[in-house]
């Protein structure tokens, strides 16, 4: 047992080497990297419209193409308003973790991590205030009680997994759309390049307190951990949808609208998609069964 720990802790030590030495090679400076236009088109796509929340719905008929489109642009906000509050959370936690016992070995990182989120943040904001005018708020509902700081941190790093993986599955496909603006496809290539370090690193990072935890946990702790993260899946992609989005985009009877969409086979197709990827390492780790 001690020879594997030893082993996972020498592999996580050369995975970290690498990952850092990546950050510094792609390191780039967000206040100069990015041109930032007066103004974006309103007759174009501002998400990737398979992306936006009526994609499959009855509503993508009913709706003109321009009410498409000018949904296509708040849902584009409340999606980087998303990751403004995400990465604020994801930042709480880990410096409140970095030099601290239990997380010697990826402190290094976390200087990374930390550095990159906080730039991110920074872009993201830039972009919903530009042209947006604001930052939309969240529903709370994602809090969880643990019963030990083990569990904690666990919960914690899951969550920011699960937040990254669902952004990275919007950044890439947006990355690439060209119905998009220079300056939308811009903001999410570079986050998908710097969220694939961050999520090779939080599978590794969830995957080793995981494997601590099991060491002492009840059954009880493993299928209370595994009920919550199925919980804050469907939280975190419930979040996408947004009563204030459709008040903003003109849409009639936003909570009608939402809890519509919602309750849609579309919805369920979509978080099915979303989350993939995310799903099978979480099954395939045991952290939900």
């Amino acid at each position: 047992m001690v020879s594997d720990v030893i082993d996972r802790d020498d592999r996580f030590r050369g995975i970290l080497d690498r990952l850092a030495t990546k950050s510094i090679d792609d390191y780039y400076n967000p206040y100069r990297l990015f041109e930032w236009p007066d103004r974006l088109p309103e007759d174009m796509w501002w998400m990737s419209p398979e992306l936006t929340t009526t994609y499959g719905t009855e509503w993508a008929e009913k709706l003109t193409p321009q009410q498409l489109r000018t949904l296509s642009k708040h849902e584009s906000i409340n999606f980087y308003s998303l990751n403004v509050h995400g990465i604020r959370e994801l930042l709480i936690e880990v410096v409140g973790r970095i030099h601290t016992a239990g997380f010697e070995t990826p402190s290094e990182f976390f200087h990374h991590f930390i550095g990159e989120e906080n730039e991110h943040m920074w872009f993201f904001a830039e972009f919903c205030l530009r042209y947006g005018g604001k930052i939309y708020r969240q529903p709370a509902g994602a809090e969880a009680t643990a019963s030990s700081a083990k569990i904690q941190s666990l919960l914690v790093f899951a969550r920011i997994l699960i937040f990254e993986e669902l952004v990275d599955h919007f950044n890439s496909a947006m990355a690439e759309d060209e119905r998009l603006h220079e300056t939308i496809r811009g903001i999410n290539r570079i986050h998908h390049q710097d969220e694939s370090r961050h999520i090779a690193f939080g599978r590794e990072l969830v995957d080793l307190l995981h494997q601590d935890l099991l060491q002492t946990a009840t059954e009880q702790e493993l299928a209370d951990i595994s009920g919550y993260l199925r919980r804050y899946l469907k939280h975190s992609f419930d979040s996408l949808y947004h009563p204030q989005v459709y008040r903003d985009a003109g849409l009639e009877r936003p909570h009608e609208l939402r809890r519509a969409l919602l309750d849609s086979p579309a919805r369920a197709e979509a978080e099915l998609r979303t989350f993939r990827k995310t799903t099978r390492y979480l099954e395939r780790t045991g952290l939900i069964r």
